[in-house]
């Protein structure tokens, strides 16, 4: 179901199966890649709402702008700003309703869920090949650097799924990330940028793509 936050982006949400009205332990935040809210992550949400029972909530993050094409939203993304990307990924845990709440990213919504994680609204995060620090392209007044934002005291513990033949994401980017207490990341070698969640993309890598999401339901459900 598509709804707005009150700074109008919209966002979808998809509703555990819980015909007793029953405590929801957790809900789930999702920033989508850079191509936005699409068909992927309404199914998403509704994959991760049934089989898991939470709340789960995506985010559009090109709210006013959704039909960009791809090189637009490249250039867009420098004129983007932390307080308005991670005030809707804040806004969007208070629609899960729950009182722990986490949050996941892909690609660029990796990057800002490095991010999120920093702010002391989540339990956890996820980010799933999430640019580790900005880059160059990207970089605006508005972006503060991913690696500065997990450091906080009040970051919360992070999962981080990388591929190791992911260009956005070169080795010492990992090796920062890595020298971070509340970071655990996951370095599948012969993944490539996009290689878990969209099915139709040629570098998807379906064995690392299951065993990638096993992990991530294994980190969300415990504890």
């Amino acid at each position: 179901m598509r709804a707005e936050l009150p700074s109008g982006t919209a966002y979808e949400v998809a509703g555990p199966a819980n015909p007793e009205g029953l405590p929801v332990d957790l809900g789930l935040v999702i920033a989508p890649d850079i191509f936005g809210l699409r068909p992927l992550f309404d199914d998403m949400c509704a994959r991760l709402a049934q089989e898991n029972g939470w709340p789960v909530v995506a985010v559009e993050p090109f709210p006013g702008q959704e039909e960009l094409d791809m090189d637009a939203r490249r250039a867009a993304v420098a004129k983007k700003t932390d307080d308005r990307q991670l005030g809707d990924l804040i806004a969007a845990a208070d629609v899960t309703g729950c009182s722990r709440v986490a949050v996941m990213g892909f690609c660029l919504g990796g990057m800002y869920a490095f991010k999120a994680a920093g702010t002391g609204r989540f339990d956890k995060a996820v980010s799933v090949y999430g640019m580790i620090r900005v880059p160059d392209e990207f970089k605006g007044p508005g972006q503060g650097e991913p690696l500065e934002y997990l450091a906080r005291d009040d970051a919360c513990p992070t999962l981080a799924i990388l591929g190791g033949r992911d260009h956005l994401t070169p080795p010492d980017d990992i090796e920062a990330l890595q020298q971070l207490p509340n970071v655990e990341a996951v370095v599948y070698p012969e993944g490539e940028h996009g290689f878990i969640h969209d099915p139709s993309r040629p570098t998807h890598r379906a064995d690392d793509a299951a065993d990638a999401w096993t992990r991530v339901i294994n980190f969300l459900s415990a504890g």
